[in-house]
């Protein structure tokens, strides 16, 4: 059975400042899980209705009334695992790095983290008010990504000025991606949902790019950023 301290811990996890005061963070579902324990990072405990074999001092049978009690889900998956946030690594700039300037959905972030394994991209530096990649939505959206992926929040304005290559902002009016010039190395950035990139990062920007619209029937006012992310890589890691 679980102890009220134990609830109290796990439930508060679902907000960024306790996370961050504990150095902790959730996760849901037996697939997810067990990828992450194959990973580096470093489990913290394990509370689930059917073992894992592993380590007992690290796992604890729980029955599924006490599962849903503590899950952030409408349908609890069997299990939920406590791990550590782990120290960001350093940022390697000798390859093409993606950018997020105030990026707020946690569908749209997971789907990126999984962008960035799929297309190789190791380092996602987001600027600080981008969407925690530790939020519990982030975490099921990335299906276990998070771990192949090096995410470091930062001053993005003072990264950009320090980092000496070719910064690519994505913009509706810029230069058709398909048209221009890229580089292997490099930062390509991409904006807020609603409102793009920001005046501050834009004037940092050395190219503009943008996707074409191909569509007779121009309606559509743009692409969600994780639809774009996916394009804008492809187009990258075909050159």
């Amino acid at each position: 059975m679980l102890s009220k301290s134990q609830i109290k811990l796990i439930t508060s996890l679902k907000q960024k400042k306790y996370r961050l005061q504990h150095g902790l963070f959730v996760v849901e579902g037996v697939k997810t899980i067990k990828e992450l324990l194959h990973s580096s990072l470093i489990l913290h405990k394990l509370y689930t209705t059917e073992t894992f074999n592993i380590d007992a001092k690290d796992e604890i049978l729980i029955s599924e009334p006490d599962l849903n009690r503590i899950s952030f889900l409408k349908s609890p998956n069997k299990a939920l695992a406590v791990f550590n946030i782990p120290e960001a690594k350093k940022i390697d700039e000798s390859n093409l790095i993606l950018a997020l300037d105030d990026v707020r959905d946690p569908g749209n972030l997971g789907t990126i983290i999984r962008l960035c394994d799929w297309f190789g991209i190791k380092d996602l530096v987001c600027s600080k008010e981008t969407v925690d990649c530790f939020n519990p939505k982030v975490i099921q959206a990335t299906m276990g990504s998070i771990t192949r992926v090096n995410i470091t929040y930062i001053e993005l304005s003072s990264f950009l000025k320090e980092n000496h290559c070719t910064k690519y902002g994505a913009f509706m009016d810029g230069e058709n991606v398909y048209q221009s010039s890229l580089l292997e190395k490099g930062v390509l950035i991409m904006g807020n949902e609603a409102n793009g990139i920001s005046q501050e990062i834009e004037s940092i920007i050395n190219e503009r790019v943008s996707i074409p619209r191909f569509g007779n029937i121009r309606a559509t006012e743009s692409l969600n950023v994780a639809t774009a992310t996916a394009v804008l890589l492809s187009e990258f890691k075909r050159r």
